[in-house]
C-alpha cells in the first residue's frame, strides 16, 4: 500500500472488509438504524443467526471446553459461529483490525481430525477460539497499532503467547482495534477509526484494549487477550462490565508483540485475559501459567499457579477517589454500595490514604514521554499522518537525557518503596477503589487513567470487575457535600457528567492485590462478588 496516509488507511479499512467472507456481511436491510445505541441483541432479533450458533456463542469458554474436548461440539462448528458474530459485531461497532478466518478454520479442521483418529485433546484450549489484541503478531498480519506507517508490514513469526495457546488447542480468528500507539483511552487512530461501545454506541469501548472488549461484550470472542501499561485493560473491561486481570510483569509472556513505544521498559507492559465470568478468568491464567512460558518468554518467572487460602475476614483498604478527579455519582455510589455489602459480611474495610499517589501518576507520565514523543512523531512522520489531539501530550515536550531518566528511575523505587511500607504498615489484603471516574463516558470525552496508572508503576496486581451495579440517572447526581473540584480535568469530567447518557450501563470497580498476587486477586474478587450476590 502507498500514497498519502488517508489512502493507506481508506485500503486497509477496505482489504479488512473484503477479508470478511460474503455470508458473514449483515444485509443491508437487517443492519439497525445509526440511531439504535444498543446492538447486543441484534443476533438475537435479527434472525439471521441459527440457533445452533446462537447457543454457541451464548456460551461461556468453561461451558464450551468440555464439550469441544469430547468432541460432541467440533472445533469447526465453533469457530464459525464466533467467525460469524465477530463479523457483525465489526460492521455494528467497528472492533477488528484483521481477520485470519481461513487459518482459524485450517486449524479448528485439524483439531476436530485428531479427536476422530482417538489421539484426545490437545490442551486446556482444544478447538476454542480466542481473540487477540493488535499489537500480538501472527504471521503474514499486520500488527498496526494504530500507525499507517506499519500498514503492509505483516509479522514474520506469531508472538510468544499465541504459540503458546496454539500449542494448547486454541484457534486464533481475530485481532482487535486499538488507539494510536496503544497510548489513549478510547480506541480511535487514523487508520481504522473509533471502536464504540456495543451496550450504547455513543460511549466509548475504552482503551486501549477497546477493540477487545467491545467484541467480547457482543458474544463475538469467548475469551480475548489485551495488555496494559496504564490501565488499557482494566479501562475498557470497566466500560463494558466484563472481567479482566493486570498480572505483574513475568507472569504470562510478552515477547513477540509490538510496542506503541519500543524500547521504553520504566514501565512494563503486561498482558492479560478478558472474559464475562471470572470462572474463565481464572481458568486462562493458571492453564497459560501452568504452560511453563518462561521456557519461552526469558522474561517470564518461573512461578507455578499457586493455591490461596484466604483469611476468613479479609482486610480492605477503600480509596473513594484518588484526589485528582472526583468518581462520577454512579461510580461513588457503586463503591458505597460495595463497602456496605463487604462490611455487612464481616470484613473489615479501612480508608486508603491518597498519599503519594498523584506523586505515582507524575511519574508514568513523564516516562511515557522521556523521548521527547520522538517514537510517536518517527511512525507519524513516515506517512504524514497528524497527531490526534488525544495525543497532544506526546508533542513539543523535551526530551530527557539518561542522566535525567536515570534519576527518574530512583524516584520510581522510593515511590514503590513507599507504597509498600504504606501497605504494610496498614495490615491491608488489598485496596478497592474506582477503576476511572467513570461508569461509562461519551466517546471523545474519556479523561484521566490515574486509578489504573499507578498500578502499574508500583507493577501491582489488579482486576476490573463489574458489580452488578448499573448507573441511574435519577438516582446518580452530584451530592451537595461533594468536595470542591481537585484539578481542571476534574472540573471537565463533572460539567460533562450526562446521567442520560450513561443510565443504564454496567458499573465495575478495581481491586489491587500486591504485586505477583495474580491467584490471591482472583479469590479476593470471588469473595467481594460473593458478597455483592
Amino acid at each position: 500500500m502507498g500514497g498519502t496516509w488517508e489512502t493507506i488507511a481508506a485500503q486497509k479499512r477496505q482489504a479488512l472488509l473484503n477479508s470478511i467472507p460474503e455470508e458473514w456481511r449483515i444485509p443491508d436491510h437487517l443492519l439497525p438504524p445509526e440511531s439504535q445505541v444498543d446492538v447486543t441483541g441484534f443476533p438475537e432479533i435479527s434472525g439471521w443467526f441459527t440457533q445452533e450458533e446462537l447457543d454457541i456463542t451464548n456460551a461461556t469458554a468453561l461451558e464450551l471446553l468440555p464439550k469441544l474436548a469430547s468432541g460432541s461440539l467440533r472445533s469447526e462448528t465453533v469457530t464459525r459461529a464466533f467467525c460469524k458474530r465477530a463479523a457483525a459485531a465489526h460492521q455494528l461497532v467497528n472492533c477488528l483490525s484483521e481477520t485470519c478466518f481461513d487459518r482459524a478454520l485450517t486449524t479448528a479442521k485439524a483439531l476436530d481430525e485428531r479427536l476422530a483418529q482417538g489421539l484426545g485433546p490437545v490442551g486446556p484450549f482444544h478447538g476454542l477460539p480466542i481473540s487477540l489484541k493488535d499489537n500480538f503478531n501472527l504471521r503474514g498480519l499486520d500488527s498496526t497499532v494504530g500507525f499507517t506507517s506499519h500498514v503492509g508490514d505483516p509479522a514474520q513469526d506469531d508472538a510468544e503467547l499465541a504459540k503458546i495457546l496454539v500449542a494448547a488447542g486454541a484457534v486464533v480468528y481475530v485481532k482487535t482495534n486499538v488507539p494510536t500507539a496503544m497510548m489513549i483511552a478510547e480506541s480511535v487512530n487514523n487508520t481504522f477509526g473509533r471502536t464504540v461501545n456495543p451496550l450504547n454506541r455513543r460511549l466509548t469501548s475504552g482503551g486501549s484494549s477497546g477493540g477487545e472488549s467491545a467484541l467480547i461484550m457482543f458474544k463475538g470472542s469467548p475469551m480475548g487477550v489485551g495488555t496494559d501499561i496504564g490501565g488499557s485493560l482494566r479501562i475498557p473491561a470497566a466500560c463494558t462490565g466484563i472481567f479482566t486481570l493486570r498480572p505483574s510483569f513475568g507472569r504470562f509472556p510478552t515477547l513477540g508483540c509490538r510496542s506503541g513505544l519500543p524500547g521504553q521498559e520504566a514501565v512494563q507492559s503486561v498482558n492479560g485475559p478478558m472474559t464475562r465470568t471470572i470462572e474463565d478468568l481464572e481458568y486462562y491464567s493458571s492453564s497459560v501459567v501452568r504452560s511453563e512460558p518462561w521456557h519461552a518468554d526469558p522474561r517470564c518467572l518461573p512461578m507455578p499457579w499457586r493455591p490461596i487460602t484466604l483469611p476468613q475476614r479479609l482486610k480492605i483498604g477503600v480509596m473513594w477517589h484518588d484526589g485528582i478527579v472526583l468518581p462520577t455519582p454512579p461510580v461513588t455510589r457503586a463503591l458505597r454500595q460495595t463497602v456496605d455489602r463487604l462490611k455487612a459480611a464481616g470484613h473489615e474495610v479501612t480508608e486508603w490514604s491518597l498519599e503519594t499517589h498523584e506523586t505515582g501518576l507524575k511519574i508514568l507520565l513523564r516516562m511515557f514521554v522521556a523521548d521527547g514523543g520522538k517514537s510517536v512523531a518517527r511512525e507519524l512522520e513516515k506517512t504524514g499522518e497528524p497527531l490526534r489531539p488525544e495525543m497532544s501530550y506526546f508533542g513539543n515536550i523535551p526530551e530527557l537525557g539518561a542522566f535525567d531518566y536515570w534519576q527518574l528511575h530512583l524516584e520510581r523505587t522510593k515511590f514503590q518503596k513507599e507504597y509498600l511500607d504504606r501497605w504494610r504498615k496498614a495490615g491491608i489484603d488489598a485496596i478497592l477503589t474506582p477503576v476511572s471516574p467513570f461508569s461509562g463516558v461519551e466517546n471523545g470525552k474519556f479523561k484521566h487513567v490515574g486509578y489504573t496508572g499507578v498500578y502499574n508503576i508500583l507493577d501491582y496486581s489488579a482486576m476490573s470487575f463489574p458489580t452488578g451495579f448499573t448507573a441511574d440517572a435519577a438516582v446518580d447526581i452530584y451530592q451537595d457535600d461533594a468536595p470542591p473540584p481537585f484539578s481542571d480535568d476534574d472540573k471537565a469530567v463533572r460539567s460533562e457528567y450526562n446521567g442520560e447518557a450513561v443510565h443504564g450501563m454496567p458499573v465495575s470497580l478495581q481491586l489491587v492485590a500486591q504485586r505477583l498476587e495474580e491467584e490471591k486477586c482472583i479469590e479476593m474478587c470471588k469473595v467481594i462478588l460473593n458478597a455483592l450476590d
